[in-house]
């Protein structure tokens, strides 16, 4: 059924969603909206180890949940550039929030490769799916109509919100043997099932991001039919049944995205709570305030530089990788690798920019309840991600080097 846009007061358009909610406004302003909320929820969210229930329903109601999932299933189906910038600015009210909207949202990424049917099914107004993303040990052994599935895995952020749980496992045969494509690598697919038919282990005690209830979950023989199945990762372009340019980045590319703008997010937060604080403190011992030293004033004009660098190289590759997807279908190697860049860099970048403002801060930082201490932690957490992790640069390096790369970096 197709479901007509309103014409808000403002000029702007509403649309009526499939759960009932009139939503005015993009996606970002809709971020901004929630911040002063998910703010005041934030210690909440830390000491309770997952979002509160008021702030779920919030995120629901204005759709945040669904700003990837296809816009054939009543979701948005945004650029990334906008998906990227929504969850920065859910970062600046708290980290823990914006990781769980962007992992979800990610995840409803595979209704690409699903049926429609059973994309229907998988992505229905406010079912969610989360995903952990390795298990070593995992193992989908092919039977009649399916797989039988066995493994656990870590890192499920989001999954206590969620309905749906994926799994990503090489392929078995019955017999034991694995399972291989032509050139001789094995097959490996993502499988889906519901939450309810895997074991969870509370586990999630943590430094930082500590709202993100990031759990482990196993499964044990569990028969998944076919259909609730897609190629590792939903990779496989020509199996999609979405074609529109945001289904032809991958979900990593999207994750390591999704990761830099998410730690902007926090470092402009931690920025302006530094800028405030240097207005008004004067250090124990000192005559005057932070704002009047010469090298608080250089550090602060060094890390909006950084900043803002970072910021404007994450979205231009974002942009011109999407406008490729636009034009020809398949991004370029090229712009792929500027992607992986540009979202590592932006981790680094705000890393130091926050050990700027905490050091600053001097003692002020080191309590808890003041917008220094709990931001550090986050970012030290998320830079401690595989997607910004620092052998990523060899990598990189080793593409302008004309070395190759494995397929699963770009």
């Amino acid at each position: 059924m197709n479901v007509p846009d309103v014409t808000t007061a403002s000029g702007g358009t509403a649309t009526n969603q499939p759960d009932g909610f009139v939503r005015a406004g993009d996606c970002i302003a809709r971020a901004n909206a929630l911040a002063s909320k998910i703010a005041a929820a934030a210690p909440q969210i830390e000491a309770s180890r997952e979002l509160t229930p008021n702030i779920v329903a919030a995120l629901h109601e204005a759709g945040l949940f669904r700003m990837l999932v296809p816009r054939s299933l009543g979701g948005e189906e945004l650029s990334p550039e906008k998906f990227v910038l929504a969850a920065e600015a859910i970062a600046r009210a708290d980290a823990s929030t914006a990781w769980c909207v962007a992992q979800t949202a990610i995840c409803s990424t595979l209704a690409a490769s699903l049926k429609p049917e059973v994309a229907r099914k998988v992505f229905a107004a406010r079912s969610l799916l989360a995903w952990g993303p390795f298990s070593p040990k995992a193992k989908a052994i092919a039977c009649a109509g399916g797989y039988r599935v066995s493994g656990a895995w870590g890192y499920a952020s989001g999954s206590r919100h969620a309905a749906w749980l994926a799994a990503h496992c090489p392929v078995y045969e019955a017999n034991g043997q694995p399972r291989l494509h032509a050139e001789g690598s094995q097959i490996e697919i993502t499988a889906i099932f519901p939450k309810a038919d895997a074991t969870i282990t509370d586990n999630w005690r943590v430094v930082g991001l500590k709202g993100t209830g990031s759990d482990s979950y196993a499964v044990t023989d569990l028969l998944v039919p076919d259909e609730m199945t897609v190629n590792a990762y939903g990779r496989d372009l020509a199996s999609k049944h979405e074609r529109g340019p945001l289904y032809r980045f991958t979900v990593f590319q999207l994750f390591a995205a999704s990761f830099g703008g998410i730690a902007l997010g926090i470092a402009r937060s931690t920025l302006d709570s530094f800028t405030d604080l240097a207005k008004s403190k004067t250090p124990t011992g000192g005559k005057s305030l932070l704002r009047d030293n010469a090298v608080i004033q250089s550090q602060i004009g060094m890390a909006e530089t950084q900043l803002a660098s970072a910021r404007v190289f994450l979205i231009e590759a974002l942009r011109a990788m999407y406008e490729e997807a636009s034009r020809s279908g398949v991004p370029t190697v090229d712009q792929r690798i500027m992607l992986r860049m540009a979202s590592s860099y932006a981790t680094h970048q705000a890393k130091c920019v926050v050990d700027t403002a905490y050091h600053a801060a001097g003692a002020t930082a080191i309590f808890e309840g003041n917008p220094f201490e709990r931001r550090f932690r986050d970012i030290h957490t998320v830079s401690q991600q595989i997607q910004a992790h620092f052998s990523l640069f060899e990598s990189i390096g080793q593409h302008f080097l004309g070395l190759p790369l494995h397929p699963k970096f770009i």
